[in-house]
């Protein structure tokens, strides 16, 4: 028998940056019971985005932020959309660049990541947020 279970889990932010949501979503993967299927987790924000990063070196995250400032710089001056500050429309850019959602095959129970792959919020808002991320657990026990 198939079977559904949303939720919803709050990501406090400290600013621009990647936020492991990996063990929550493993959590709600686990208690949900289901053994086949999938996850769907999506971001409920048009200034922050999900990414599937490695997780074993944080450099690698470093990285792909300084990579993002460069990119899409603030203080753009051909920007017109900066109603809330220079990083208002360089947020949204990185968004759409990035992704909102992702899904994650789940057998024996568990997400299929790879070894060194992780779930992680991308902030791309100077100041602190608290950001809410659906998930979807989709399968059968």
């Amino acid at each position: 028998m198939m079977k559904i279970e949303n939720h919803r889990i709050e990501v406090a932010t400290r600013g621009k940056g990647t936020y492991d949501i990996t063990p929550q979503v493993a959590d709600l993967v686990a208690r949900s019971g289901i053994r086949e299927g999938q996850v769907t987790v999506m971001v409920r924000h048009t200034s922050a985005s999900l990414v599937i990063m490695e997780n074993a070196d944080i450099e690698a995250r470093r990285d792909l932020e300084e990579y993002f400032e460069r990119l899409v710089p603030e203080n753009t001056p051909w920007f017109t959309h900066t109603y809330e500050g220079p990083d208002d429309m360089p947020s949204h850019i990185r968004m759409a660049l990035t992704r909102t959602s992702e899904v994650i095959p789940i057998m024996a129970g568990r997400m299929t990541l790879g070894t060194w792959q992780g779930i992680f919020l991308f902030e791309h808002r100077r100041a602190p947020h608290t950001r809410q991320v659906v998930v979807s657990v989709l399968g059968m026990s």
